[in-house]
């Protein structure tokens, strides 16, 4: 007897299975919620690091047996004298140290503005020896630290006379010292077309009205760039300003607010915050006039 192979037919076809079909009702809610997820996550960080901020400003009302006790943001008693008492701690009212820091600021910004842009423009424009090489060492003092040029400057600045003056503080600004500044505004000459200089110079036009009458006007946003972050950095720099000023009658917002805290006898905390608060307000606005130059200094490259 013999095995005969029996053939098996071959099993039909599988038709695939149609896919999961999201309802649009449960598409539009996942639209709507991972936006709103996203902004409260920004809003607690936000919240998050404005509260030390917050904080100053609730403290500079309470009274001063309250400050460091309490760490939250509730308000028990209200104490609006701190703002007068550290007004009129001094012998000369708190204006006279913000008129004296404006003066500092006012300066740096004049100095930096018509330094760095001049110097931004032989970067940009001009062809001199060793352009590179002078480009590249401007870079390197980017990462210099303070530090290490504050002991060489000092003694400059003793033997010219100039300690306890604003000199030391606004005189380097106009030999284009800020290389940040300088860099920022040689890319952005560099994202200036050209074209424009060669029209002006076929007009007849020298480097010095090309650069007066061409390119500066096409640097707003970046001057302005430079004006902001020149007046918060100088507003708040301490260090600097600590070192050439000995004379309390010129002492800016930050020594004045050092001087509160006296080491030989209880320090009037609500009187700091008080004046922390009227120190940081020009900044707030500054910062908020000029934002949306920030970002147009920041972001762009030139012309278009």
């Amino acid at each position: 007897m013999t095995d005969r192979a029996v053939a098996v037919p071959p099993s039909p076809p599988v038709a695939p299975s149609p896919p999961a079909v999201r309802s649009p009702t449960a598409s539009r809610a996942q639209r709507r919620i991972r936006p709103l997820l996203k902004h409260l996550l920004l809003a607690g960080c936000a919240l998050l690091m404005l509260y030390p901020v917050l904080w100053m400003v609730v403290s500079s009302v309470r009274p001063n047996s309250e400050i460091f006790r309490n760490a939250g943001l509730a308000l028990t008693h209200l104490r609006v004298e701190n703002y007068s008492n550290g007004w009129n701690a001094f012998s000369q009212p708190f204006s006279h140290f913000l008129i004296n820091s404006l003066i500092v600021v006012t300066g740096a910004i004049l100095g930096n503005l018509f330094a760095c842009s001049l110097a931004a423009y032989a970067f940009a424009r001009l062809e001199f020896r060793a352009k590179r090489l002078w480009f590249a060492i401007m870079l390197v003092t980017i990462m210099l630290p303070v530090h290490v040029i504050i002991v060489p400057q000092y003694v400059l600045f003793s033997q010219l006379g100039w300690v306890n003056t604003f000199l030391p503080l606004i005189v380097p600004k106009f030999l284009a010292t800020d290389a940040f500044f300088i860099f920022l505004m040689v890319q952005f000459i560099r994202g200036i077309p050209r074209e424009i200089d060669e029209a002006a110079r076929i007009d007849g036009a020298g480097h010095p009205r090309i650069f007066f009458h061409v390119i500066l006007p096409l640097m707003v946003p970046a001057l302005a760039t430079t004006a902001i972050f020149t007046f918060i950095w100088t507003w708040n720099d301490f260090y600097t300003q600590l070192i050439y000023l000995t004379d309390p009658d010129k002492y800016t917002t930050p020594l004045a607010l050092r001087a509160f805290v006296d080491q030989q006898s209880a320090t009037d905390w609500g009187s700091v915050f008080a004046m922390s608060v009227v120190s940081l307000a020009p900044v707030f606005l500054v910062f908020l006039a000029g934002q949306r130059f920030l970002l147009r200094g920041i972001a762009t490259t030139g012309g278009k």
